[in-house]
Order: structure tokens, then sequence, then C-alpha cells
């Protein structure tokens, strides 16, 4: 029998998260305050990213770019008191006030795998562009970061999804894979052609 419990509860969630009241949404805001008022440099990337570029889908944690001597400012400055590590040691965190995982990428580290690739996580000083709803990674890092992470690690193959779909929620032009890194040009050129493709009604 359909639990229809927990589809209505899963529907009430996504509307929240798309009026901007869910708890992930609280959290943004005060990730990006708490940086913001730190001066850490950062970017936010990931699936709130792709909300940002006009790719609406539901998240529940917060992916954020960072320096690791940002990460090391922030956890100086803020954990205990509204944050706290994962793990002793971790990137990863968790906002306490609203119950939210960050996962913390480091600038110079590998997309996908990890292995050294041609595609490297940037320093967001250098390539954040900033919205009213704070600093963001630009749309082609985001999806080069994206086609490089779901090219090298089979369990990510999500990230090529999410390149598909925002190719057709952004109606991106495919001469903006002529911005990406050689080695997943090929990818983005057969996901937007792809995404041209028109379900007959």
């Amino acid at each position: 029998m359909p639990d229809l419990v927990g589809f209505w509860a899963n529907a009430e969630d996504a509307e929240r998260f798309f009026h901007g009241d869910a708890a992930v949404n609280h959290a943004l805001r005060r990730l990006v305050d708490a940086l913001d008022g730190s001066l850490i440099p950062y970017a936010i990337v990931g699936a709130m990213a792709l909300n940002e570029h006009g790719y609406r889908r539901v998240t529940t944690q917060i992916d954020v770019l960072l320096t690791a001597d940002g990460l090391a400012r922030f956890k100086a400055q803020w954990v205990g008191r509204g944050y706290l590590e994962k793990f002793p040691g971790s990137k990863g965190l968790r906002d306490t006030e609203n119950g939210v995982s960050i996962d913390v990428l480091l600038a110079g580290d590998f997309p996908g795998d990890g292995k050294p690739k041609p595609v490297v996580l940037p320093d967001p000083a250098s390539v954040a562009t900033r919205t009213e709803h704070g600093a963001f990674l630009p749309l082609a890092l985001l999806l080069e970061l994206k086609l490089a992470s779901g090219l090298s690690a089979a369990h990510r193959l999500k990230d090529l999804a999410d390149v598909l779909e925002t190719i057709r929620a952004t109606g991106c032009p495919r001469t903006l894979g002529e911005q990406l890194d050689p080695s997943v040009r090929p990818k983005f050129f057969e996901l937007w052609d792809a995404a041209q493709f028109q379900e007959p009604e």
C-alpha cells in the first residue's frame, strides 16, 4: 500500500524549499552570513547553486567550496557556536540550529574520484560571483566540475544527470561548452544534444 503520509510530507517539504522556508534555506542564509561576516572567501556549489542558476530541484544539504585556510578559520570562529564537525578533524560540518549537513569541498582537490585530472576545484576568491543570496560558482565552472565528477566516479552519475537537467532548465547555449576544459567538453556537447530531444505528445 502506498505511503501517502510520507508522500504528502515530502510534497510539503518541497513546497517549503521552493518558497525558501525549508531548514536548508535557513541554513544557507545563516552560513552565508557567517562566511561573509568572517571575510572568508567561499562559493556555494552543488544543488543549491543549481537552484540559483535556474534548475529547481530539492536538496537537504549545502555544498560549499573553501580553501584549507578558509575552512580552518571557519572552524576556529564557528565550531561550538551553532556548527559542529561531523567527526573530529572532518571537512564536513553540521548546522546544529537547523539540523542541516554542510559538505565542504577544498580548493586544489580533484572532483569525483579524487584522483588527479585536468579539472581542479578552484580558489573561490578568484571565481565566485555574487548574487543577492551569496557567492556562487558560475554556471560554466559548476557544470565543468559536475562533468569531471560524473565521468570519473561511477557512484557520481547523478552529477551527469544534473548537467543534463540544468541544460534543459536554463536553456544555456551549446557554445557554453567552449568554456569548459577539453577533458569534459565532448560529454557536455553529448548531453546538450540529448537535452534538445522533445518527447512526442
